[in-house]
C-alpha cells in the first residue's frame, strides 16, 4: 500500500488511485496520520467503501447511507435518523466490518438495550431496531451484503404502546383553567384538544388556512425548527393534507385571538412559538392543576378517544386525524376505553332479556 512518511511534519500520509462510481480513475491523498498503521487503515477502509465491499466497517456504511438519504428525506426526519444512529447504533457497531456482524451480534446489542437502566419504552426499542434493519437492507441492496442479520435475530419492542395516555374533557378543562391566562396558550391547547391535529400542523397555521364561514381549517403544511431556523415543510404524509371541521366556539376563539395580534399578515404563522413553549406550558398547567402530565402528542389521542366515546366511526376518526389508512386508527385506539367491552356484554344481556 502506498503509504509515505512526511519527514518534515513527522507524520504519515497515503496517496493512491481508485475508480469512482462512474468508472473514472481518481487520486486520493490523505495526510496527518500519527502512525503508518493509521494511514494504511484509512486507505483500506476508503477502498472498501469505493468498491462497495462488505469488508467496510458499519461506520462507513452509515456514512454512505446518510449521504443517500440527504436528498430523499425531510431535514427533520434526516436529523432524527442521524440522532438515533449516533446515539444507539454507532457506539456498538461502528468499527465492526459488515461481514462480521451476525445475528448473535445483533442479539447481544438488543439485550444490552432491553436491560438498560434507562428502561426504554417498547415502541422506542422497536424504532431503534427498525433503523438497524434498514441499514442492513440498504447494504444488501446496494453493497452485496448476503443477508440481514437483524432480520435473522428477530425484532425487539412493540410497534404500538400497550396503553395510551389521554385526558377526559373534565381533565382538559381543569388544565385550561390554569393556562388560559395566556392568550396564546388558550388558543393553541384548545385547537390541539378539539381538532386532534399534530403540534407541527398547529404551529404552521396561518389565518388564511381558516374558513370561518363554513367553520373549517385546512391542514396543508408542517412546522419544524432546526437549530435557529424555522422550517415550513410538507405535511407528514399525503393523507395529512385534509380539512377539519370546527365547532363554533373554537372559530370564535381563534377570531378573537387573531384580532388582537399587532402588525399581522394573514399568510404569516398565527402562533409565533415553538414546541418548547408548548412543553413549558404543559408542565406549568399540569403542576398547578394537579392533572396527570401527558405528552403534547397525547392531546391528539385525547381527541380520538373523545370521538370514540361519542360513537363516531373509525373511518371518520381516521380522516379527521389524517391517518394513512383506517388500520392505523384501529390498531392505535382499539384498547381505549376498556369499559367498551363490558358495555357490549351488558347490551347483549339486555337484548336477551327482551
Amino acid at each position: 500500500m502506498p503509504v509515505y512518511k512526511d519527514k518534515k511534519r513527522n507524520t504519515w500520509y497515503c496517496k493512491f488511485y481508485y475508480k469512482d462510481w462512474q468508472g473514472n480513475n481518481r487520486q486520493k491523498k490523505k495526510e496527518g496520520f500519527t502512525t503508518q498503521r493509521e494511514a494504511k487503515a484509512f486507505e483500506r477502509e476508503f477502498l472498501n467503501k469505493a468498491h462497495a465491499s462488505c469488508d467496510m466497517t458499519f461506520g462507513s456504511l452509515v456514512e454512505l447511507y446518510m449521504e443517500d438519504c440527504k436528498s430523499r428525506l425531510k431535514p427533520t426526519t434526516l436529523e432524527n435518523k442521524q440522532y438515533t444512529i449516533n446515539l444507539k447504533l454507532l457506539p456498538f457497531f461502528q468499527n465492526m466490518p459488515l461481514n462480521t456482524i451476525t445475528a448473535t451480534t445483533v442479539r447481544k446489542w438488543q439485550n444490552e438495550l432491553i436491560s438498560n437502566d434507562s428502561n426504554y419504552s417498547q415502541t422506542y426499542l422497536k424504532t431503534i431496531n427498525n433503523q438497524l434493519s434498514a441499514l442492513f437492507n440498504y447494504a444488501m441492496k446496494y453493497y452485496k451484503l448476503p443477508s440481514n442479520p437483524a432480520r435473522t435475530a428477530g425484532s425487539m419492542g412493540k410497534k404500538n404502546a400497550d396503553s395510551i395516555e389521554f385526558w377526559t374533557v373534565e381533565e382538559f378543562k381543569m388544565f385550561m383553567n390554569i393556562v388560559e391566562d395566556k392568550p396564546t396558550s388558550k388558543a393553541v391547547f384548545n385547537i390541539l384538544f378539539w381538532t386532534g391535529m399534530r403540534s407541527g400542523e398547529l404551529l404552521a397555521l396561518s389565518l388564511n388556512d381558516f374558513d370561518f364561514a363554513v367553520q373549517t381549517v385546512s391542514i396543508n403544511k408542517n412546522y419544524a425548527r432546526m437549530g435557529n431556523q424555522d422550517l415550513i415543510l410538507e405535511p407528514k404524509t399525503p393523507k395529512s393534507k385534509r380539512t377539519i371541521t370546527l365547532p363554533k366556539f373554537l372559530c370564535e376563539l381563534i377570531q378573537d385571538y387573531s384580532s388582537r395580534l399587532y402588525d399581522y399578515e394573514p399568510n404569516d404563522r398565527l402562533f409565533h412559538v415553538t414546541k418548547y413553549f408548548l412543553h413549558h406550558e404543559m408542565d406549568r398547567g399540569c403542576k398547578k392543576s394537579g392533572v396527570k402530565r401527558i405528552r403534547i402528542h397525547d392531546l391528539r389521542h385525547s381527541h380520538a378517544s373523545l370521538l370514540i366515546e361519542m360513537g363516531f366511526s373509525p373511518l371518520l376518526i381516521s380522516e379527521r386525524l389524517g391517518h394513512e389508512n383506517i388500520e392505523t386508527t384501529l390498531q392505535t385506539y382499539s384498547h381505549l376505553y376498556p369499559n367498551k367491552h363490558s358495555e357490549v356484554a351488558d347490551k347483549l344481556e339486555l337484548l336477551n332479556k327482551k
